[in-house]
């Protein structure tokens, strides 16, 4: 490892909260409503509520999909569409945009249909560099994506 770089469980840097009380309890969905209803996997807004209690407003974070383990970054408030996922939180000093990135590529495949962050996916290991790095890092691969999506769209 490059020195001042640790590896960590993701488990140490990250703390999750079960999505209960920001569950949706009408799924009569509108797009004139403000309010994203969220899955983690692959539609990820699946509709808007009107619904105003139970919003998750501590961002940003990160929803994760607790059988498919698909991740997203979530920078605007919401609600969820079901239990089957985790809401994630990363420690202060580390940049929530590089664990999100790295759990993008990070997939667990099972052949089973359970609940995969706490028996698994949690005790992945991370390389984590100094800040100062990550945020180079984040920067970099947005700067390669946005060039990806200009080839996409010439083509």
């Amino acid at each position: 490892m490059p020195e001042g770089w640790a590896v960590c469980q993701l488990d140490s840097i990250i703390s999750y909260e079960q999505p209960t009380p920001y569950i949706v309890k009408s799924t009569d969905y509108d797009d004139t409503y403000t309010t994203p209803v969220l899955t983690a996997g692959k539609s990820f807004i699946i509709g808007h509520t009107n619904e105003t209690n139970g919003i998750y407003e501590k961002l940003p974070c990160i929803i994760f999909d607790d059988f498919t383990t698909d991740s997203k970054l979530v920078d605007f408030p919401f609600k969820v569409k079901s239990s089957a996922m985790k809401i994630l939180q990363v420690k202060k000093d580390i940049n929530i945009e590089y664990i999100a990135m790295f759990m993008s590529i990070t997939r667990l495949i099972g052949d089973t249909h359970k609940r995969y962050w706490i028996s698994e996916y949690s005790k992945i290991e991370i390389p984590i560099p100094p800040q100062n790095e990550q945020d180079r890092i984040v920067k970099k691969v947005r700067l390669l994506l946005s060039r990806l999506d200009e080839i996409m769209e010439n083509l």
